[in-house]
């Protein structure tokens, strides 16, 4: 495993300016109409917005088959809330991002999938911060664009602080775990990727200076099967803390490569040796 610097570079500028806004107090629109008691046109007027600073003037079709969402309607805690996105045509599908309305940042992350992805299935942990409705948007193939959507009821996910000092949050920073399901010849395998990252959200105060903890959250992700990409992940603050990330891919005897990146300029590199399918 190693580790470089490398000049910060925001990835997401449409999900910075909406947090940047929305910590100073600043926004008028999407972020500061939030609230658990909003009427549902107010939720697709805030989504029609969104929508628009993230896809342009695209299309985007409702769908209930393409994508799915399945999240809990009240999550349990608010900082780790499990997402799992399932995509049954997955050989249409080319990217998927996740938008959570109502988060300071809503764009959590966009997967974009290469040739040796299995897209069907994709399980992650996300923060939210308010009740909120959740959108899956798909980029399929040819280019067409596909939402579904879930209401969330969560609050204070980004702001909860994580338990421990920053230093103790950050140590080991980087180190990651793959876990195998077991495979059959000629189907895909299952594996779960665990990387240990503060995902600092920038809304967390140190418990013991009071201060706010800066921003420091892996923007980039990249897994591949020997030369060929799995997906590749653009994130930001409204993914969980030590993200752990179900996915599939289709083997070829070559090992699992993994690296990410941080918004500080932090780089990681590792990789795993899948195991050979049994009969």
């Amino acid at each position: 495993m190693t580790r470089t610097d490398r000049k910060a570079a925001p990835t997401f500028a449409l999900a910075l300016a909406l947090a940047t806004a929305a910590l100073s107090g600043s926004v008028a629109g999407a972020a500061r109409a939030a609230g658990a008691s909003d009427s549902d046109q107010e939720r697709a007027a805030r989504w029609q917005e969104i929508a628009k600073s993230i896809f342009g003037d695209r299309r985007i079709e409702t769908t209930d088959s393409l994508v799915k969402i399945d999240a809990p309607g009240r999550a349990l805690d608010a900082a780790l809330v499990p997402i799992t996105l399932t995509m049954p045509d997955d050989g249409r599908i080319k990217a998927v991002s996740l938008i959570i309305d109502d988060n300071p940042a809503p764009y959590a992350a966009k997967f974009e999938f290469g040739p040796a992805a299995d897209p069907a299935e994709l399980k992650l942990r996300v923060r939210v911060n308010n009740y909120t409705d959740m959108h899956a948007v798909v980029e399929t193939q040819d280019g067409k664009l596909y939402e579904a959507k879930q209401f969330v009821k969560a609050s204070g996910g980004c702001s909860a602080p994580m338990g421990m000092s920053d230093e103790e949050a950050m140590k080991g920073m980087g180190d990651m775990r793959m876990k195998f399901a077991d495979s059959q010849p000629g189907k895909p395998v299952e594996a779960t990727l665990m990387i240990r990252h503060p995902n600092f959200s920038g809304m967390q105060m140190n418990q013991v200076t009071r201060d706010y903890t800066p921003a420091r959250y892996i923007d980039k992700l990249t897994v591949s099967a020997g030369d060929r990409t799995v997906f590749t992940m653009t994130g930001d603050i409204s993914i969980a803390s030590n993200p752990v990330i179900n996915f599939a891919f289709k083997p070829d005897g070559k090992p699992i490569r993994v690296s990410a990146s941080d918004n500080a300029g932090g780089s990681w590199q590792h990789s795993f040796n899948p195991p050979s399918p049994t009969n």
